[in-house]
């Protein structure tokens, strides 16, 4: 059956926001752990404290945004396929390729996005609306922090070339600007369009870039010396920003609309050929620049700016902090690590940043209904901490269905988790047995090698027969093979059920000498010693066939005594025990002239 997503419950916390109580809080993957301290004000008293559960990460619920993490699932384990053995510089168009991959999942998880928002009209969705644009703005600012470090770490584009990634960069988290380029080209006169000037743009190659520039350069600041243009101060204006007038550009910012547009503006009209290591000096003061002095920087802007500086242990910490899941840092951070780019970066408890990162972002996804089996691969991948997480994680995945168990449990058997298998099988043992489904219970605790489970499982199948007169589950009982030497009485329960077969099949030596055996190999429980006793008697009354020898009778005989002794005072069913001993004695005579006269 399907897993059906469902909407996380809303956590009204009583007290939040008032000055009566005081709370302290535990982080879990996934979920936060809210309670009331010990701590009261003076003359309140002291009441039975609340603890509160509240779910941390919602995106993880949202069907569209769960089609990001299975995505980029497949992208993180094609990642880890690359093998090591090939220099990373040669790797470097695999992992431009990967990061694209990677970019392209959240731009078509964003699209659905705003197209899911846009539909959607009713008023009393208006809520889920919201959190729909507040998604899409979480994953444009990601796919901006992502893109950027692409260009700058990932691809690495040398001088000359870095302004061009960069103007594609702007250009593409600026969609207006191609839309309006388009509009403007497929005009009757783009010249006389009102955004022509909004949208100046080029296809040349570098050289011809340069050298244009170049001449351009000159020519207007030659331009604006000699005042061509101070009849017109929207061409002044033009002069201004081509020559890279930071003031000019300024007056304009609307235009601009971030920080980091002036930034690559600033740059294409005044250093087009900025080399990475100056970008940091740039982008400062470009910051600086366009924004108001008394206003403080976005997480984005920070973010960013750290990434021009090349920190790329500040991007991901800022990340970490700003966005709402582990997603973003776990798989940036991994291919990062890949490409060779971090420095070693341990953590006090010995582990590196990228598997801190991805034990972190897996443990999330276990808490998910469905998507608990995308972090079996990431856990996988982890190589100092993965295998322990993975153990303590299978553990809690609640088991709602068999068909979930089976799954966990095929995962713990491929990696060879002894202890998850046995406690996994017992679970599922015990909560077979109490709904009475006996069969399956035997079955998992088979599986489990539990053999003081087996040995109660099979007591209520003898029991079962005894009430019932016949089995049940007959297909599992019959093909038990080597798992009846689990324990004696799982062995006496297979073995009873080929007696009855082999009766059935009308083999009665066979099946005369399978009960004999039964009888006198101690296995057999003794409440159990009276239906033996008179399953031997139609064998005991055969006339076609005579199985048992006087040899044979006599131990029948003294396993009736027996029986007699222990259960004295007992309630014994008297005629059973003389239609026995009746039977013994007819077939002792038998026996004796029949083997007599084959000595004779």
């Amino acid at each position: 059956m399907e897993e059906v997503d469902v909407e996380p419950t809303t956590t009204l916390i009583p007290g939040v926001g008032l000055k009566q109580k005081h709370l302290g809080f535990e982080w879990g993957p996934g979920d936060i752990l809210v309670y009331e301290t010990n701590f009261r004000p003076a003359g309140e008293r002291s009441g039975c404290p609340s603890v509160h559960v509240v779910r941390k990460d919602e995106d993880i619920y949202s069907p569209i945004l769960r089609k990001l993490f299975n995505e980029s699932h497949h992208i993180f384990v094609g990642l880890q396929n690359i093998t090591e053995d090939v220099p990373s510089k040669n790797k470097k168009p695999q992992f431009v390729s990967i990061s694209k991959n990677y970019r392209s999942v959240i731009r078509a998880c964003m699209e659905e996005l705003q197209h899911v928002a846009g539909v959607t009209c009713c008023a009393h969705l208006v809520l889920f609306v919201l959190r729909l644009h507040s998604q899409v703005s979480i994953l444009l600012a990601t796919e901006l922090i992502w893109n950027l470090c692409e260009v700058l770490f990932i691809d690495a584009a040398p001088a000359g070339c870095l302004l061009l990634h960069l103007l594609d960069w702007v250009r593409l988290h600026k969609a207006d600007v191609d839309e309006k380029a388009k509009e403007v080209l497929q005009s009757d006169s783009p010249t006389n369009h009102l955004a022509y000037w909004d949208v100046p743009s080029g296809t040349q190659t570098l050289t011809e870039f340069d050298m244009k520039w170049r001449h351009w350069h000159e020519e207007c600041d030659r331009c604006l010396q000699d005042k061509s243009f101070a009849s017109n101060p929207h061409l002044e204006t033009i002069c201004k920003i081509l020559l890279g007038d930071e003031d000019a550009m300024l007056e304009h910012k609307e235009l601009l609309g971030t920080w980091y547009h002036f930034l690559v503006s600033r740059l294409l009209f005044s250093h087009p050929t900025v080399k990475p290591a100056e970008l940091h000096y740039y982008a400062k003061s470009s910051m600086d620049m366009f924004l108001d002095s008394r206003s403080v920087p976005e997480p984005l802007d920070s973010i960013l700016l750290a990434a021009f500086e090349f920190d790329l242990h500040q991007v991901i910490k800022d990340c970490s902090i700003a966005l709402n899941n582990w997603w973003f840092v776990a798989h940036l951070t991994d291919l990062l690590d890949h490409c060779k780019l971090l420095q070693s970066h341990n953590l006090h408890f010995g582990s590196n940043l990228r598997e801190f990162l991805v034990l972190e972002y897996a443990s999330g996804l276990v808490s998910h209904h469905s998507l608990w089996q995308l972090a079996v691969d990431y856990f996988d991948h982890c190589p100092e901490f993965g295998r322990v997480y993975l153990e303590l994680q299978l553990e809690r995945v609640p088991l709602e269905t068999e068909r979930k168990a089976l799954k966990v449990l095929r995962i713990c058997e491929q990696r060879h988790m002894t202890e998850q298998v046995r406690s996994i099988c017992k679970i599922m043992a015990k909560r077979a047995l109490s709904n009475n489904r006996l069969g399956s219970a035997l079955s998992w605790s088979i599986r489990a090698k539990d053999a003081g489970f087996a040995t109660l499982i099979s007591e209520r199948f003898l029991q079962d027969y005894c009430t019932r007169g016949s089995f049940s589950d007959l297909d599992l009982i019959d093909n038990l093979g080597p798992a009846m030497l689990l324990s004696d009485r799982l062995t006496f329960l297979g073995k009873y059920r080929e007696f009855h077969r082999l009766y059935g099949e009308n083999k009665f030596t066979e099946a005369g000498k399978l009960l004999l055996s039964l009888m006198t190999a101690k296995i057999a429980p003794r409440s159990f010693w009276m239906t033996l006793l008179t399953d031997a008697l139609p064998l005991l009354e055969q006339k076609e066939v005579h199985i048992y020898t006087h040899t044979h009778t006599h131990t029948l005989s003294i396993k009736s005594c027996v029986f007699v002794c222990v259960f004295q005072g007992e309630d014994v069913e008297t005629a059973k025990l003389e239609l026995l001993r009746l039977a013994l004695a007819r077939n002792l005579a038998m026996a004796i002239v029949k083997e007599g006269t084959v000595e004779a």
